[in-house]
Parts: C-alpha cells; structure tokens; sequence
C-alpha cells in the first residue's frame, strides 16, 4: 500500500497507463478494394470459370439436430467457509421474526401496536410509502414444485448461417451463467413481509410506468426457474437479495424475517441441488425507504448519477454493513461469489454517497476474509458504457474518452483496487467529496477479488462546447457531471453499431478494447457481470418471432468471440461473463425493452427459451475442455 505522499507518481503512471490503452483504439485508415478474405487459401485470385453440369434432383437436403446437455447431478460438496450455526458469533443479538402480507384494501387492523416492530409498525412502512398504483398479487401465494421439462423443449434451433470460427477455449475455472436482480424478477413485493424500497416508489402517481409488483413472480416460481436453467445447461446462476425482504425495518438492531432468511437459503440449495453454482449480489439498486425523509426524496435530483438512491444518509454505511454481514454469516458457507454494490454510480447522489460505498464495501471485504474466513471471491460491480474517442488521433478527444472513464470507473476503482485517491475527473466535478486519507487508502486498497463490470456497449465521446474544466465548474451544463459529449457515430456518421430497443448497440470489438482497458489499469481479474441486447421492437412481435432473436445471437457470440481473444492474445484474465438477463423482466418502469434469453408471458407466467440461449450455452460448451 502506497503511502499518500506517493500519490502523485502513482497518479501519473496510472493516467499514463489510462492514455496508452485509449490510444490503442482503432485509427481510421484509408484502403481501397473490397474487404480481403485470410481464410481463403487457393484460387483466390483466379479467374472464375466453373463448370456447369445437370445432375439428377432428388430432395437430399438433411437437418442435423441436437438437444441441449443438462446440468450433471453434483457428486460431492463444496464449501467456502463455516456454516452459519458457527459463524453467529460474528453478528451477536439477532432476533427474527415473521410478518404477513400488506393490502390498502384489507378491513382487517394489526392490533399489537405495542409493539415497534410488529405488523402494526411493519404496515405502517407501506401506508408511509403511499403506493398508489397498487395493481394486487399475482398468480401463486406459495413455492411451485419444478417439473422436469420435456426433451421437445430442449432441440437446439437452426444455427444462423455465418458464425464464429475460433479455435479458442475457455479456462477451465471461467465463470459462465445468467443474471437477474430481485426487484427486476420477484414481485410477491407486499408478500412474506417485505417492506418497501426505492423500486416501488420509482414509478408513482402520474407515471405511465409498469411497477414491479408482480413481474415474473420468481419468489414464488424460482425452482421452476433454476430447473430450466440446468436444464439447458447453464452453469452458474447469479441472483440479488433483497435488502428489505432480510430486515424490513432496515437499521442494526431491528428484527432480521426468518421467513426471507430460509426462503434464500432454499434457494442457494436448489441450484446447488440441480448442478448448478449461485453469486449473489447484496444490493442492486433497492433501498430500503428509511433511508429518505424530509429534504431527501428519492424524486430528488442527484448529482451524479440518474436517481437519488438515499446513500448519502448517514447511517447508511453502517445499516449496509450489517446487512452485508448477515448475508455473509448465513450463505458464504455455500456461495463462492459475491458483490457487495451493483454499479453504485447510477444511484449516488454526491460525494458522501461515494465515500458511504466504498467504505461500506471496504468494511464488508474485511469481514468476509478477516472474520468470516470465507474462500470465494468478493468484489464489487460498476457500469461503464466504455467512453472511445471520436477520433484517436485527436488528442482533446483522447482526454475526453479518459475524462469520462475516470470519473465513471476511477472514482470507485482507484481506491478500491490501486489504494490512491480518487482521480482528478471526479474531485473537480463534485465539490463535496469526502477526502480520503492515508489510513483510509491504505484500509480501502486492494479490497476486492476481481473488478466486475457491465460492458453493455460503448459510447463515442468528444469534448463538450467550451472544455471540460468549464464544464465540471458549471452544474447546471448539460453536459455535467460526465462533461463530455456522448454520441453513438463514428466520425463517418455510420452508427457504431447494431441498434437495440435501448441506448445498447453491438459492439464487440470495443468490449476487447475495454477488457485491456480494465485488466491494465485496475490491475484486477475482470468478470463481466452483466451484458445483454434488447432486441429492437421485440415485444411488438408475435411470440414465435420473439423466440428467434438472432440479433441477440450475434451480440452474445460476438462479444464472446472478443472475451477469448482477449483472454489468449492479449493475456487478460477475464474471469468469466454472466448473461443479463435469464428471462424477460422488469426493467424499472419498464416491459418493452426485453434482455431475456427467454420469454415471459405476462399473463400465464409461462417461460419460453430463445434462441439465444441455444446459441450462447452451446458456444461456451462448445469451447470449454472436458465438457
């Protein structure tokens, strides 16, 4: 750990680190002639004469087919540190308890108001948080018991004709799976006590939002899920937890719902139970309510990222810790993955919200490898649609492209994983940073096992109108807090890419940029956490069209193509890469851009595989020794 006096250097040599592999993007240079063909090893440049001849027809034309290979039963158990019965000790005083269900609509009154943490106080959260677009449950009230799904489900379907051509693998302890995020994929949201967050709030009275009731009811439907899922032969299974379904009343000290706690741990067991391996994320955008009040709404406008998500209150650090170290406590005997924040810029208000993050996840990285002595891996989760200059050869665009990595990435990573101080994009864009000290850097530094991030897409980036200083002085440019200027064009005017129902376009070549990026400035395995591709109007099509998503085919296969390249020609450990999102969901606010692999009927709750999963399961099988 360097100590503060040696911040400078290492300052220097790590934006010198960042213009060097900027500068690596790709440079336009003129050629002419059509596009050369290196797989082409004869009679390339002959003349075409072929010969023509009639043969006799016959309908000879024969489909290989295949069925997908299902998750092998496990055959012995693996464990990351104590089980809970023996870890206790390390979260001393917990008391549980259970609560019901909360409807504006019932007649009936808890009547033990006695109580500050019974059903009386936990009903009182919901009429506080003034759900008015209460749309009701949905189908189950209950866990659904899997059932085997049948072999017609799981026929690979026809290949694409172009595809990749690599004679890559990956390592043998990559990570490979799908993602999805309690809010996004739950719903029984007033169900089994859980209180309200952040995400219920998000679509409120006058939205023309979807709220997240009921989305795709996986509390309820999660074996069904997880059989899927193995059965089409994905490996690892990567979920959230929500804060506020573990300790509806949030803060140390009150009550922890021991219904939430076994619903979790079942879980865990299920996937374990069907060959499969669970990474959990501690916190993925839902806070809990208590944390707003009085001059802090969560429809405040925040500083630095899109939403206020209350983390500048200033017992947030602490009630997160606990949480964390509940979680820690009961699950890391049986999970070796774990984030502790999902892309925190997104919901951080100002420079205390920052410093909050960081020390928290400092603080639980300790404890999982100090105290609870576990052996997986944890770490922390970031977004950055990679920032490339408009043209490379422009240096105010090359400083455009660091400024805007640095303030997204830097701010987070520099700290966290170099122990030095935030970068220089941050602290003269957001006036109340917190400082961070010698004893700080040296407690906060190398506290995390690898750098997660979620390499949607990239974004071309220039300088905005009268420079970025002006720009990060003046909070009410339009261009602030990035103070770059963002477009989706190369300087040609074609599109960077493929275009999705969202801001996500295809852009695999910039992702292998960006993993050399990551790995050589951070200096830390990188696992990609999310990546995913809404297909453009989606929803709008008939089921069967939806099904054969080869758009997203291409995304997967393509920035997977990059990973191994990136892997065996550039020598980055990437450690794995975790497909967003298993199934269509909800994505705040919002039905008609769909991430998933399959499909979701939002009236019967039925799941349909896409063809990208096919596609994606079959790739990674396709180049993973042993298999």
């Amino acid at each position: 750990m360097a100590p503060l006096t040696s911040f400078p250097l290492l300052l220097s040599v790590s934006l010198s680190l960042l213009t060097t592999t900027t500068l690596a993007q790709q440079v336009y240079i003129s050629t002419d002639g059509p596009s050369p063909r290196p797989s082409c090893t004869s009679n390339c440049s002959s003349i075409a004469r072929p010969k023509y001849h009639f043969t006799e027809f016959s309908f000879t034309q024969t489909e290989t087919y295949r069925t997908a290979t299902s998750r092998p039963s496990p055959t012995t158990t693996v464990t990351y540190a104590e089980p809970y019965e023996k870890l206790s000790g390390l979260v001393p005083g917990l008391s549980t308890t259970t609560w019901g269900s909360w409807n504006p609509n019932a007649t009936a009154q808890a009547t033990d108001t006695a109580n500050p943490y019974g059903n009386a106080a936990w009903t009182s959260l919901w009429v506080a948080a003034n759900i008015t677009n209460f749309t009701g449950t949905g189908l189950y009230t209950t866990t659904v018991s899997p059932t085997p799904l049948p072999t017609s489900e799981l026929v690979l379907p026809p290949a694409d004709y172009f595809g990749p051509t690599d004679c890559y693998t990956f390592p043998e302890d990559f990570i490979f799976g799908v993602a999805g995020s309690a809010a996004q994929i739950e719903g029984a949201v007033f169900e089994a006590g859980k209180a309200p967050s952040l995400m219920e709030v998000l679509a409120g009275e006058g939205d023309n939002r979807s709220n997240d009731h009921v989305t795709n009811e996986n509390y309820y439907l999660y074996k069904q899920d997880i059989e899927r899922l193995a059965s089409i032969g994905v490996t690892y299974y990567s979920f959230s937890i929500a804060w506020t379904r573990i300790l509806p009343f949030a803060l140390p000290g009150t009550p922890v719902n021991e219904e939430a706690i076994q619903h979790y741990s079942d879980l865990i067991d299920f996937v374990l139970e069907k060959g499969m391996i669970p990474t959990v994320t501690m916190f993925h955008f839902d806070t809990p309510l208590q944390f707003f009040g009085e001059g802090n709404s969560p429809r405040n406008d925040a500083a630095i990222g899109y939403v206020n998500g209350g983390y500048q209150n200033e017992t947030f650090e602490d009630a997160f810790v606990n949480y964390g170290k509940i979680l820690l406590t009961h699950y890391s005997d049986r999970v070796p993955v774990w984030f502790t924040f999902n892309e925190p810029l997104l919901y951080c208000d100002n420079g205390v919200s920052v410093d909050h993050v960081i020390k928290a996840h400092a603080r639980l990285y300790h404890f999982y490898h100090e105290s609870v002595n576990g052996t997986g891996k944890l770490g922390i989760k970031f977004n950055d649609n990679f920032g490339v200059p408009k043209n490379p050869q422009n240096e105010s665009d090359v400083d455009a492209a660091n400024h805007f990595n640095a303030f997204q990435l830097a701010t987070f990573a520099n700290p966290i994983f170099l122990g030095i101080d935030y970068p220089e994009a941050y602290k003269i864009t957001i006036p109340d940073f917190v400082p961070l000290t010698a004893e700080d850097l040296a407690y906060i530094g190398n506290t995390s096992d690898f750098l997660g991030i979620d390499p949607y897409t990239a974004t071309v980036v220039s300088p905005p109108p009268g420079g970025i200083a002006a720009c990060a002085a003046n909070s009410s440019s339009a261009y602030y807090p990035y103070c770059v200027v963002q477009e989706t064009s190369n300087i040609f005017g074609w599109p960077i890419g493929y275009r999705s129902q969202s801001y996500v376009y295809i852009t695999p070549k910039y992702l292998r940029t960006y993993l050399s990026y990551l790995y050589n400035t951070f200096h830390s395995p990188v696992l990609i956490s999310e990546f995913g591709f809404p297909v453009f109007g989606e929803a709008n099509k008939a089921v069967e069209d939806q099904l054969f998503d080869s758009p997203r085919s291409q995304y997967y296969l393509s920035f997977m193509s990059e990973v191994l390249k990136s892997i065996w020609e550039d020598g980055v450990n990437v450690m794995g890469a975790l497909a967003w999102s298993f199934a269509d969901n909800w994505e705040f606010g919002d039905y008609g851009a769909q991430f998933g692999v399959q499909y979701v009927n939002r009236t019967s709750q039925e799941r349909r595989f896409k063809k990208s999963i096919f596609d994606l399961v079959d790739f990674v099988a396709a180049r993973t020794v042993g298999r």
